[in-house]
Order: C-alpha cells, then sequence, then structure tokens
C-alpha cells in the first residue's frame, strides 16, 4: 500500500510538471494510464460489493457524513442486486470532519479483518442523518454485528491513496462514481444512474 501512495504522489507531482513543460510520449501516457487503473480497480485494500468476476465495475467516491452519498448508497446497492455482473467498489473520500475520518478508518478495517461484516456496517453507518459521533459509529457497529476492530496506519494509507486518487481523475466532492468511461458527480435520479449502467454493460458486452 504504500508503494502504491508513493507512485501516486510522484504522479501527482510528475503530472503538475509536465502542465509547464513538455507532454508525456504515448509509452509515458500509457504506463500513467495503467497505474491509475490499477489503484481504482485493483486495490484489495477498498471495499466492493456485487459480482466477484464483473463485467462492469463501477468505482464510488463517497463520505459517511455527506448526505447525497447516503441518498446514492441504495442505488449503488439496488443496481448490485439487479444486475449480476456488476460490482461496485467503495472509496472513502472523508472530507467531512474527524467523524468522517473515523468512520471511514472503521469500515475500511472491518473490511480488511473481516470482509463478510463490512456491507452491513457500511449500509449502517450510511442510514445515519446527519454527521456521525463517535457514539453512532459505535451504534452502527453494533446494529451491524460488526466485530470491533483496532484501527492502525494502514487504513490512512488507504485514506491517502484515495485522496490523490480523486484529485489525479477529477473528483471534486463526494459522491462521485466511475461508470466505465464516464466520471458521473453527485447523488443523480436512478433512472439516469441505471440509463448509464446500462449502457455501459452492454458496451462491456460488445453490444
Amino acid at each position: 500500500m504504500k508503494y502504491m501512495i508513493v507512485l501516486l504522489l510522484a504522479l501527482f507531482s510528475t503530472l503538475s510538471i509536465a502542465q509547464e513543460t513538455a507532454p508525456f510520449t504515448p509509452d509515458q501516457e500509457k504506463q500513467i494510464e495503467n497505474l491509475i487503473h490499477a489503484a481504482l480497480f485493483n486495490d484489495p485494500a477498498s471495499p466492493r460489493i456485487g459480482a466477484k468476476h464483473p463485467k462492469l465495475t463501477l468505482v464510488n467516491f463517497t463520505d459517511y457524513n455527506c448526505p447525497y452519498c447516503k441518498q446514492l448508497d441504495p442505488m449503488l446497492e439496488k443496481i448490485v442486486q439487479k444486475y449480476p455482473d456488476v460490482a461496485v467498489i467503495i472509496k472513502p473520500l472523508p472530507f467531512k470532519g474527524e467523524s468522517s475520518v473515523l468512520a471511514a478508518r472503521i469500515a475500511l478495517t472491518t473490511w480488511r479483518d473481516h470482509p463478510q461484516q463490512f456491507l452491513a456496517l457500511h449500509e449502517k453507518l450510511m442510514q445515519k442523518r446527519g454527521y456521525h459521533t463517535d457514539s453512532s459509529i459505535k451504534q452502527a457497529q453494533e446494529k451491524a454485528g460488526a466485530t470491533p476492530v483496532t484501527l492502525d496506519e494502514k487504513s490512512m494509507e488507504t485514506i491517502r491513496t484515495n485522496l490523490q486518487l480523486a484529485r489525479l481523475v477529477g473528483v471534486q466532492g463526494t459522491p462521485a462514481t466511475i461508470i466505465g468511461d464516464e466520471l458521473i458527480p453527485g447523488a443523480v435520479p436512478w433512472d439516469t444512474l441505471e440509463a448509464v449502467v446500462k449502457e455501459k454493460l452492454a458496451a462491456a458486452n460488445g453490444g
């Protein structure tokens, strides 16, 4: 994980410098695309729900204190239930205070240590109206039946990776969802979300 953070930090710095100097070669651009793709889709520290061998994978940048994220999240769960070839990767971006960071760290650590308990905890954290407190996060763990976890630096490393990755792909706030080759900002209506998923899934199936 630290290796990925270092690479993303170096990449972010390189991109900033490149804006003022010579453009990248095609080979360099391909290497950058591959690194970003790996960080988006292949990071084992990022929770995922839905298909184990998906034809289409969505990447959702979210915040447990974000009201619009809480509107979108049930729709993403509905997508993976309705479309068995779709998976969603969840990348917490805790922009909204210390409780946002704490909720993200507990969710990420639960995914790492007890992955089968993650979804129930994630749902309970998302169901909280308003901002979380230490007490509400603990209540979410209890209601979800999640095993208490001990936080360590690994969860913060994942959050830092997510923050750098979000900057690289142009995320300006939460929620933001990558579907195929599109970045969809905000809590879009169900009809819009489903239409984009169906379009990208058809393309993935060769349609």
